[in-house]
């Protein structure tokens, strides 16, 4: 093989900071990997080395200062390139849009303050998929290129190892898929070098070959570099360059024809999708608690003078960390989860406490009349829009008993003294000193709103919302059955939409074969089912004005599951709280919904955008939503597609999520994988041992909370983006009491003119006191002429909007400086 192309020789050390060791062990090697280029940067004059993490950086900052000075040398030379702007190498598929953000913030912005430089080149050699927005984001963090190895070629044909990767808003980088591997573990590197050398005559002008020890770090060797020297131009190999994927990217041709790939970048190891329920959790708690934190504390510091908290950005970087693609995607060993554990708890008590602060101060200046009697609830909403939505919280102690103490003639008022029914529901406290009431609040975008527990022995008694018979209950809009024999939704009824919203039993618990490793390594789907829940008790639980519960508590094996059915007065999604008791191996548990449409779409939530992708029962990720959506019919008319298909009507579920990342579409049944029982960190071939005593994943009690959203139309006009927002970042009641204040009883701090804008993130700039706002395209179609409106500031942002765009504008202290938009670091 004889080419006159050269081959540019990427020397790089793959460093996992956690996976089959704990991060200690990975700072060490980060210390000691760093170590071993430094030294070979000074032994051979040609070598360059290319390195990502701006997390292992400040490891080295701060432990080995002198080190440190020797890489900022380095990298002013040249000879030491930073790829990958990021925190660290993360999932690429489970973070949220924002969090993707914050990896390029606090990475990009690290790498400029401290070693002078910020990278060009996003890099994630190791991930186990990408998802189909990283583009634009990338783009919009200063990275024009993209650099990853999975899914490789048998898991996803691409056109060329070169391409132009175009995101939905039209943004583009260009992308090289690495040949074979990205290190090598052998001191001769001639079979590796071969081999990629055998991709070059079919290669857009020259290839990269990525070398030196990696996973547990190490980089490139002696041995690498002589035998790099040894092979370059000999027996018809290329002449080989010691270079790095900036240089590589340099000398791409602007007019090479380069083929467009408009899709994501999957699927590899789909196991990690749901393995570990804990990380998942934690990592989506950990997210959405800062960013409500981050929008009350802007709010706060502008509207009370209270103090805009300065360690956001340290439990960020926790959260951030805790996303590295072997702990967040569940494969790391045991003891790394309990340092993920406490890391997440570190950055949600950063966030309790910064919005604690932000809440109390507001709280604090609401003009409240003292009113004899009278027990004041604040409640404040975190969304950008106006939401319906249940509050519930403690009321009561010792102290005040007869006061703050329910005795049974209490009723709720809102602000203007309307009556808002209320609910006692079952107490987290078992005592006569503490009990728990719920109701629905209708409240401002961005807002708050202040009801009052008044004394009225007069009212009437409310009566329930729903009516309840046997296994059913019924609200305005829907009639749930739950068949008793088994446990599952036998009907569920859209009076509205006169339509059956699923074809058969739904909700119903399967399990499943899984005899794959931690990642699920060869796997595509899960769907060798071997049984299913079934019910042991249904009864009615809870029965108000507020709220109606059936409860189901079924069983599998030694394992049990409840779920309580939640039907609220005027609130569309129908809300699930589930508690799992899981004691099997090897096996996996899923939640199947059978959607009752023709022709169906299957559609998934992605960070900052979604997707639309075939129902082929293949296993998922997803974030907060997923949408089966098609033809409906009434009962009677034709459902089969044919002659009479023009009568159906457009119809749909979303199934909403507050800590789960798996799912699967079959024809229009689409299924939520609950959680999976594989070995920690078993990598296949690694054999299983029968006299081993091992230690196996999501064993225990865990509960999260799904909600069904059954509508006529599509998801857009359902509010599905909305109604999953609003699962994940609920409403915070505060228990206050009467004070003099400049603030009246409702406000809002925000008003946004499209209903498909989100904003998602209101924060301090990282570099002063003005204002980021951060919001985004979610339907795919363009926003001409929105308008983002903050009366407390006196700031109204216009813009136009491209399908699926992101958008983040900084609003000066001074108020008279213009609102401009700025890129995702702030620049």
């Amino acid at each position: 093989m004889t080419t006159n192309k050269p081959m540019h020789m990427i020397g790089n050390a793959h460093l996992d900071p956690v996976w089959l060791w704990q991060w200690q062990e990975g700072f060490q090697e980060a210390k000691a990997t760093f170590r071993s280029a430094l030294d070979r940067l000074a032994e051979y004059d040609d070598f360059v080395f290319t390195s990502s993490s701006a997390v292992m950086y400040e490891w080295i900052e701060r432990n080995e200062p002198a080190m440190f000075e020797e890489i900022r040398s380095r990298v002013a030379e040249g000879r030491w390139v930073l790829c990958g702007g990021w925190w660290l190498q993360p999932d690429c598929n489970l973070p949220s849009g924002e969090s993707f953000v914050r990896q390029g913030l606090y990475g990009q912005r690290y790498f400029r303050e401290k070693l002078g430089a910020t990278a060009t080149v996003g890099y994630n050699p190791d991930s186990f998929g990408h998802h189909g927005m990283l583009p634009q984001i990338l783009k919009k963090s200063g990275m024009d290129h993209y650099v990853f190895m999975r899914p490789q070629p048998h898991e996803k044909t691409l056109p060329s190892r070169l391409f132009r990767w175009r995101s939905d808003d039209g943004s583009e980088v260009l992308a090289f898929r690495i040949p074979f591997e990205y290190t090598r573990w052998g001191k001769q590197l001639d079979e590796h070098v071969e081999k990629c050398a055998g991709e070059l005559p079919n290669a857009f002008g020259h290839v990269m070959c990525f070398y030196g020890v990696g996973n547990h770090g190490g980089g490139p060797t002696k041995e690498n570099l002589e035998s790099i020297r040894a092979l370059s131009g000999r027996d018809g190999l290329p002449e080989l360059t010691m270079s790095d994927p900036v240089r590589y990217f340099a000398e791409v041709d602007p007019s090479w024809p380069l083929p467009v790939v408009h899709d994501e970048l999957q699927m590899h190891a789909v196991g990690c999708y749901s393995v570990h329920s804990g990380i998942k959790r934690w990592n989506r708690e950990g997210e959405n608690r800062l960013l409500v934190a981050e929008k009350f504390a802007s709010v706060a510091r502008d509207v009370a003078g209270q103090p805009y908290p300065t360690d956001f950005g340290a439990a960020w970087k926790h959260v951030l960390f805790n996303q590295f693609h072997d702990i967040l995607a569940g494969t790391s060993i045991e003891p790394a989860y309990d340092d993920a554990r406490d890391m997440h708890g570190y950055a949600m008590t950063i966030a309790a406490t910064g919005l604690n602060y932000a809440l109390q101060a507001l709280a604090w200046r609401i003009d409240i009349p003292a009113e004899d009697g009278m027990v004041p609830i604040v409640a404040f909403n975190p969304n950008a829009w106006p939401v319906r939505a249940n509050v519930e919280l403690q009321f009561g102690h010792p102290g005040l008993v007869g006061k703050s103490f329910l005795r049974g003639d209490e009723v709720l008022l809102d602000d203007e003294g309307r009556r808002v029914p209320m609910q006692v529901v079952q107490s987290l406290a078992t005592t006569r000193f503490r009990q728990r009431i719920g109701f629905m609040a209708d409240l401002p975008a961005l807002g708050y709103r202040v009801y009052r527990v008044v004394a009225d022995a007069e009212a009437p008694a409310l009566p329930p919302a729903a009516e309840a018979v046997g296994t059913t209950i019924e609200n305005e809009r829907y009639r749930l059955t739950i068949d008793p024999a088994t446990g599952w939704i036998a009907s569920l009824y859209d009076k509205a939409a006169g339509v059956e919203a699923f074809a058969g039993p739904a909700a119903k618990p399967v399990v499943v074969h899984d005899p794959s490793d931690t990642w699920g390594h060869n796997m595509t789907r899960y769907d060798e089912e071997i049984g299913v829940f079934t019910a042991t008790s249904v009864k009615l639980a809870e029965h108000g004005p507020v709220k109606s519960v059936l409860r189901v508590t079924s069983a599998y094996g030694r394992s049990t599951l409840t779920q309580d059915f939640i039907l609220r007065p005027g609130y569309d999604p129908i809300e699930v709280a589930v508690k799992v008791d899981w004691r099997e191996t090897f096996k996996l548990l899923k939640l199947r919904f059978p959607v009752n449409v023709v022709r169906p779409t299957a559609t998934y939530e992605i960070p900052y955008g979604h997707i639309v992708r075939e129902p082929d029962g293949d296993e998922e990720p997803g974030q907060s939503w997923i949408d089966v959506g098609g033809l409906a019919f009434a009962a009677g008319d034709a459902a089969d597609g044919g002659s009479n298909a023009s009568d159906g009507v457009v119809y749909g579920v979303s199934l909403l999520n507050d800590g789960k990342y798996a799912f699967d579409v079959a024809g229009a049944t689409m299924s939520m994988t609950v959680l999976r029982s594989p070995i920690y960190a078993h990598h296949i071939p690694g054999p299983i041992e029968e006299d081993k005593d091992y230690s196996f994943i999501d064993q225990g009690e865990q509960r999260f909370t799904y909600a069904l959203l059954p509508h006529r139309g599509t998801w857009k006009e359902a509010g599905t983006v909305r109604r999953a927002a609003e699962l994940n970042q609920r409403p915070i009641p505060l228990m206050e009491t009467y004070h003099a204040g400049p603030l009246p009883q409702r406000g809002s701090f925000i008003a946004v003119s499209h209903d498909a804008l989100v904003v998602s993130a209101i924060k301090q700039a990282e570099d002063g006191g003005d204002l980021i706002v951060r919001c985004y395209e979610a339907h795919g179609e363009p926003a001409s002429g929105a308008e983002i409106a903050l009366p407390h500031l006196g700031r109204v942002i216009r813009a136009d909007f491209g399908p699926c765009e992101i958008k983040t504008f900084r609003i000066p202290l001074e108020k008279d400086a213009p609102i401009v938009e700025t890129n995702l670091i702030e620049d």
